[in-house]
């Protein structure tokens, strides 16, 4: 039964990723759009497909920070086989979260201290959408003159809000344990269990000050990237907006890409960055194109990831037990 719920739950995320962007290519003049990708500026693309790599590796290096904290010492060789699995998955799966899963999975099973590696993963994931709230608010606060609108204001009120309540029911002991309760049904279990474990690492995070300070400065520099990524690409386009409408739009569609309803966020981010640059003057053709190219990046930079996860499956199968340098929790 549970298989099944699971298949049925992936082909949902399938059709939905499917029926936007068959919608979307209703929505934009297909010639045109074939036509602006090819005109495209190839150095500037290269260049803004360099710039998108950093994303990846601050966040290979704030997992790593991470699971140092937790004195799980790894070799970074290590660490990049399970984060390239991570990457590959995450395009086939809901979102960000699968890709987080398989290298939890992964990196659990080598280790076999799965409750540390987990929190690290949640973690990791926590500190990136505190960093981009925190890029969100920021580009507000500077961008407000050049983009005065009710719905940017409420999106980022949602996201800042939903991000107030995580850190609450981390936080705080009282809201702490009433979610726990709510959280009583069997289905809740994993939930459950992601919820404490994360609460519990936080509390020992406390002892980390440094750790957390510079974190949060990666995961703020990780949220960077995607609006240079994209300003870039715009550029490569002719496209010539202000780069605060990036800085602006950007952190908005990346908290609604996390939501796991779509396929690697396919569709999803495609519509959102129509929606949102339509408010900067820019036509669906061009903001369809822009989000394409984008996605071929992230598409590259998987089937990389998947090269690496399976090239290495020999080397990981041979190591079944932790290393020797490995260091238990205090």
């Amino acid at each position: 039964m549970k298989f099944f719920k699971k298949i049925v739950s992936l082909l949902f995320r399938v059709a939905i990723s499917v029926i936007l962007l068959f919608f979307l290519f209703q929505q934009v003049d297909r010639k045109s759009l074939l036509g602006i990708i090819k005109n495209a500026r190839l150095d500037l693309l290269l260049f803004a497909f360099i710039i998108f790599f950093f994303s990846y590796l601050f966040c290979l290096l704030r997992w790593e920070m991470l699971l140092k904290a937790v004195k799980i010492h790894l070799s970074l060789k290590r660490i990049v086989m399970s984060f390239a699995g991570g990457v590959f998955f995450s395009l086939f799966l809901p979102s960000t979260i699968g890709g987080d899963l398989v290298r939890s999975i992964d990196l659990a099973v080598h280790t076999r201290r799965p409750r540390e590696v987990v929190a690290t993963v949640l973690l990791d994931r926590l500190s990136g959408y505190i960093g981009l709230v925190i890029l969100a608010l920021l580009s507000l606060l500077f961008g407000w003159k050049l983009m005065k609108d009710k719905s940017i204001l409420l999106s980022v009120v949602i996201i800042t809000a939903l991000l107030v309540v995580i850190l609450l029911a981390l936080f705080n002991r009282f809201i702490y344990f009433r979610v726990n309760r709510l959280l009583h049904s069997p289905t809740a279990g994993r939930l459950r269990a992601a919820i404490k474990n994360l609460h519990q690492e936080i509390h020992y995070f406390r002892h980390h000050q440094k750790v957390i300070v510079n974190n949060l400065i990666l995961s703020v520099l990780i949220q960077m990237v995607t609006p240079l990524t994209f300003f870039v690409i715009a550029l490569s386009l002719g496209i010539k907006l202000n780069i605060a409408y990036f800085f602006i739009f950007l952190p908005i569609i990346g908290a609604i890409t996390l939501l796991p309803i779509s396929i690697g966020g396919l569709g999803l981010r495609d519509a959102t960055v129509i929606f949102f640059f339509a408010k900067a003057g820019l036509g669906k053709d061009m903001a369809f194109a822009m989000s394409l190219l984008n996605f071929v990046f992230i598409l590259i930079y998987g089937a990389l990831g998947g090269l690496i996860y399976v090239l290495t499956v020999r080397h990981r199968r041979l190591q079944h037990h932790p290393p020797l340098h490995l260091q238990p929790q205090q």
